[in-house]
């Protein structure tokens, strides 16, 4: 299959499959005298086992180094990541009952206890460690996921907390003190798990709005948050 079929079968882009030839991750078996990438029902293979490796939030850099490991065996790869999906179902039928709960707690149909908010939450795994580490390098991410295992449960749980005050605030203007009081603490958590400069601060409050994937994951404690905390960030490293 020439590149354009295989994206249009897998919904994987074009680019993503050139990206993923040019670092040794999926290279074609055949290129065309004319330059065409040919992929063969092996590859198609190995590509589904990348997109289940995506989906369960490992790097690229890792999937590579599984793939060639020299004890390396898809069956076997299929049936863990097969396990691992399951539990990831698991932990999303643990979310959904916490939020239907919070929509009962919300109508005063159900008293909620504070664990119950937050069950089903995993914060073992960093969905933006990849992106952290080509910006950040690996040494500072390792020394920031040490710092944040050091904290456990509690961990979550306190991030939770700022986030949620924050979204209570999101409102007001930036500038205004209980908003600065409220971007401080998330400032101060911050840099108990790495070390931001106020330049780096600001830098992370901008990446909050331009990558959809921070917005989607900030604005699901309010409509509008990471706009509201990229402001707040800005104002709080100019002052």
């Amino acid at each position: 299959m020439k590149v354009k079929e295989v994206s249009k079968l897998t919904g994987v882009s074009v680019r993503t499959l050139h990206h993923y030839d040019a670092i040794g991750l999926l290279a074609p078996d055949q290129t065309t005298e004319a330059g065409y990438r040919l992929y063969s029902d092996d590859n198609l293979a190995t590509l589904q086992q990348i997109l289940f490796f995506r989906e369960l939030g490992f790097s690229l850099q890792k999937i590579k180094e599984l793939l060639d490991s020299p004890s390396f065996d898809r069956q076997e790869a299929f049936e863990m990541q097969r396990n691992m999906l399951i539990e990831k179902r698991k932990q999303l039928d643990s979310m959904i009952q916490t939020i239907e709960k919070t929509i009962q707690h919300g109508k005063g149909e159900y008293l909620m206890t504070n664990e119950e908010k937050f069950k089903g939450f995993d914060f073992s795994q960093n969905p933006y460690e990849e992106e952290a580490r080509g910006r950040w390098g690996d040494k500072a991410v390792d020394e920031s996921n040490k710092k944040a295992a050091q904290f456990g449960p509690a961990f979550g749980e306190e991030m939770n907390r700022i986030y949620f005050k924050l979204a209570k605030i999101r409102h007001l203007d930036p500038k205004s003190a209980e908003a600065q009081a409220g971007i401080e603490e998330w400032f101060n958590f911050l840099n108990k798990i790495g070390t931001y400069s106020l330049e780096a601060f600001a830098g992370l409050g901008q990446m909050y709005v331009d990558d959809e994937r921070f917005t989607k994951n900030i604005d699901q404690f309010g409509e509008g948050l990471s706009v509201f905390m990229r402001d707040a960030m800005g104002i709080y490293a100019r002052k």
